[in-house]
């Protein structure tokens, strides 16, 4: 029995190893788009996420301490993604952030990241110019303008593609980008364009574009688009008779095609550093543990966001954490560019970007796209 005049203390130390116990935590900031539109790469995201972090956990944390993810809905819109960073950064002191999902909400939210000298890991942001922001913005992401031209060649290679009609969203970073990155790659490979088409995000009836566009006889249809429209534009097409191969960018590379499209899903022609179908150790490892947790399939988001989890866990493993939130932000960002990591999307490492003054900035992905087509309801690495 405790002394009634040692209560005091007992009970004080007892609180005190209690505030030390959730000190020790590592808390991560993830905002993502959970609703709306972009919910089908923000929930996949999260999903790897989580699993990274649980694997992680069990296998002892990070020198002992447990890594905490707070997640915050930014619903793919750039006002809620500024909110949600300001409310990760400010009132929630996460170490630092991922997110978020669209390359239009990391323009508008990751300055505030950049300017409050935090940490912010892009999983799914392709989008030129990103990560000229500034030093403290890093992803793991392969930029359009790595990916497409690799696409296009090895599609035009196997087709025999010589003529192309392009359809682009006008009204989004991402696929404004798609488009830009398309047409160099177009330009440099001589390839030419019968038609220019685009729609705005939310559109649903694209019928008058494919209508042009199936006028001017394509070897394929180039389509820089989110799958919330590129998977309809698909179904339509072929409702048109439009029986053309489709080259999209990192936005049609989702197994929701094949749910959304459905029997219009086949021959479109995608490319990145992931496919469900490559069949290396890490990546196997990866697919079934996902599997087995969230009884589907993984895809390239759920794949990027699990190996930056890994990526970020290298990091912290290499610095000793302090409690001081500016200093262990300042830690992280100084230790997390050297970080080399195998996994599920294959060896990776960062390379550094510059701003538009030619300045060094952020840090983009150094890594090499797998080209793949879908056909008969999954996705065939192609070579």
């Amino acid at each position: 029995m405790i002394p009634r005049t040692f209560k005091p203390l007992v009970t004080a130390v007892l609180f005190g190893w209690a505030a030390l116990a959730q000190a020790a935590d590592v808390k991560l900031g993830v905002a993502e788009a959970l609703s709306g539109g972009a919910a089908q790469y923000g929930q996949s995201i999260r999903a790897g996420f989580q699993l990274a972090a649980d694997e992680i956990n069990a296998a002892g944390g990070i020198n002992g301490s447990k890594l905490v993810l707070v997640v915050e809905d930014e619903q793919g819109k750039k006002e809620e993604a500024i909110n949600a960073f300001k409310k990760l950064i400010f009132q929630d002191k996460v170490l630092m952030i991922f997110g978020p999902t669209l390359s239009n909400s990391a323009q508008a939210a990751d300055p505030i990241a950049q300017a409050a000298k935090v940490v912010v890991f892009g999983t799914s942001n392709t989008a030129d110019g990103i990560t000229s922001i500034g030093d403290h913005i890093f992803r793991n992401s392969v930029t359009e303008a790595d990916v497409l031209p690799v696409t296009l060649s090895t599609a035009a290679k196997k087709l025999g593609i010589k003529k192309v009609a392009v359809l682009y969203g006008n009204d989004d970073v991402f696929t404004k980008s798609g488009y830009d990155n398309f047409k160099k790659a177009l330009d440099a490979q001589k390839i030419a364009v019968t038609t220019t088409e685009t729609f705005a995000k939310g559109d649903v009836d694209f019928k008058a574009q494919l209508t042009k566009i199936k006028a001017s006889n394509p070897d394929a249809l180039v389509l820089s688009a989110l799958i919330a429209e590129g998977a309809p534009i698909m179904v339509q097409a072929r409702q048109l008779g439009l029986n053309v191969p489709v080259i999209g960018g990192n936005g049609m590379n989702s197994v929701k095609v094949f749910e959304l499209a459905k029997g219009a899903s086949d021959g479109l022609w995608i490319g990145s550093p992931w496919s469900i179908e490559n069949q290396t150790k890490e990546n196997g490892a990866f697919i079934v543990a996902y599997t087995q947790k969230y009884k589907s399939a993984p895809d390239q988001f759920a794949a990027q966001a699990y190996d930056a989890m890994y990526i970020t866990a290298q990091a912290l493993k290499k610095i000793k954490l302090t409690g001081d939130l500016a200093k262990d932000r300042a830690a992280l960002r100084n230790a997390l560019p050297d970080v080399k990591w195998t996994g599920a999307t294959g060896a990776f490492a960062f390379r550094r970007a510059t701003d538009k003054a030619g300045n060094p900035a952020g840090y983009d992905a150094a890594q090499t796209a797998i080209v793949s087509v879908t056909k008969n309801g999954r996705y065939a690495i192609e070579k």
